[in-house]
């Protein structure tokens, strides 16, 4: 048993739907989320750039001693999981790997489509997981810049005209090609997912890249016998690197629980 915490980061809010899985499979960890809201969205930056605002998310974790880190951030996970996971001495869990066996496991007819940001589909690493499952299946991506602003600002709910057009236009490719599953490869994509869900219909069934890894997380540390002891209730702190104010409204609403005394502004840049 390990009683210490499990460090999670994404660039925004899209990481609470890791948080929100983690916390509902192991309610007896610490956990200590950091969102990058000063610098959100990283899905149009360099790979140079994402691997240098990592490794200072990564570092800002490890003040707290983790035990684990979790990148529940698609876009990180594609282009600088492997770096962290290098320069690191404890575990580092992106989300492409525990998504991609989902969707492998999911698909009956074998056509899995992705949506991702610019950075994430230009990597190919879905791609490339997903053939090394699963060869004989056909993969439809797109990038979709648009969506992590607009969850970010608080426009995910059906009936949100502005939302509901948006998905409508970068989904409509990979509808048309009859997909029977659909990666949601962006952790603040599963906001969205009333409004894709309805746009795609029942018989898509939508992978939420954050969740898969949380329940992918939570075997390994059971594996490695690195749970923490059973019988308490964790404890959840949150950080941003901008306005808390608008983040714990919206996290807030997102974890149905008042997060709003307990976010805390830092400066990142100094890590």
């Amino acid at each position: 048993m390990d009683p210490r915490p499990i460090g999670v980061f994404d660039s925004g809010l899209g990481g609470l739907t890791a948080v929100r899985e983690l916390a509902r499979l192991m309610p007896e960890e610490d956990l200590v989320y950091f969102g990058d809201t000063g610098r959100v969205p990283y899905g149009s930056r360099s790979r140079d750039i994402l691997i240098k605002y990592a490794r200072q998310d990564v570092a800002f974790l490890r003040s707290f001693r983790p035990k684990a880190i979790v990148v529940a951030c698609g876009t990180v996970s594609t282009t600088a999981l492997e770096v962290l996971q290098q320069e690191n001495d404890i575990p580092i869990f992106g989300v492409v790997e525990p998504a991609a066996h989902a969707a492998a496991g999911q698909t009956s007819n074998g056509r899995v489509g992705l949506i991702g940001t610019n950075a994430t589909i230009r990597s190919r690493a879905y791609e490339r997981a997903l053939a090394h499952l699963s060869p004989h299946t056909q993969m439809t991506a797109r990038a979709c810049p648009l969506l992590v602003p607009l969850v970010e600002n608080g426009r995910f709910q059906m009936g949100d005209q502005v939302a509901e057009q948006i998905v409508a236009e970068y989904l409509a490719p990979i509808r048309a090609k009859g997909v029977d599953t659909l990666i949601l490869g962006c952790t603040h994509y599963p906001l969205l997912r009333d409004v894709v869900g309805h746009y795609m219909g029942h018989g898509v069934t939508l992978v939420d890249v954050g969740a898969q890894c949380a329940r992918w997380v939570a075997g390994q540390l059971e594996r490695d016998g690195l749970r923490a002891p059973s019988g308490k209730e964790g404890s959840h702190r949150y950080f941003v690197s901008d306005s808390t104010e608008d983040f714990a409204a919206l996290a807030s609403i997102f974890l149905e629980e008042d997060v709003s005394a307990g976010v805390e502004q830092i400066d990142i840049t100094s890590y």
